[in-house]
C-alpha cells in the first residue's frame, strides 16, 4: 500500500466504522444515533482528510514504513489509547457493581484487557 493509499484509508476506516453505526442503530430503531454517530465519525474524518494534507506528524505515522521517531509516536499513541480505554472500562464497571448491576459488559473489556496485556508481555518477551 501505497504512503497516499495509507493516509487515505484511515479517513476511510471512520467513514465505514461510522456507517456500520448507522445500520446497526436503524436496525436496532435507534435512527437518530446513528445518524449523530455516523456524523462524528464522518466529521473525524474530513478533519483527517484536511490536516492529513499538511500535517508532518500524520503523514509520518501513515508511512509504510515510518521513521524511527513515528513509529515510537505512533506506539505510544496506541498505548495511550489503551490505558484510557481501559481506564475507563475499570470505572464503568465499578460504577455498574456499585449500582447493584453486574459490570457486564466491563467486567469482559476488563478482562479481555488484562489477559491481552499479560499475553503480550509474555509473548514479546521471548521474542525480543
Amino acid at each position: 500500500m501505497s504512503s497516499n493509499a495509507a493516509r487515505r484509508s484511515v479517513p476511510g476506516f471512520f467513514l465505514a466504522v461510522g456507517a456500520a453505526c448507522l445500520v446497526a442503530a436503524t436496525v436496532g430503531g435507534h435512527l437518530v444515533s446513528g445518524l449523530v454517530a455516523f456524523g462524528i465519525l464522518a466529521a473525524c474524518s474530513l478533519v483527517l482528510m484536511l490536516v492529513g494534507r499538511r500535517s508532518e506528524t500524520y503523514q509520518g505515522v501513515t508511512e509504510k514504513e515510518p521513521d524511527e521517531r513515528f513509529a515510537r509516536i505512533g506506539g505510544l499513541a496506541w498505548a495511550g489509547t489503551g490505558i484510557v480505554l481501559t481506564v475507563g472500562n475499570l470505572c464503568a464497571f465499578i460504577g455498574e457493581l456499585a449500582s447493584g448491576r453486574s459490570g457486564d459488559p466491563y467486567f469482559w473489556f476488563v478482562a479481555t484487557a488484562a489477559l491481552s496485556y499479560i499475553g503480550l508481555v509474555a509473548f514479546l518477551s521471548r521474542r525480543t
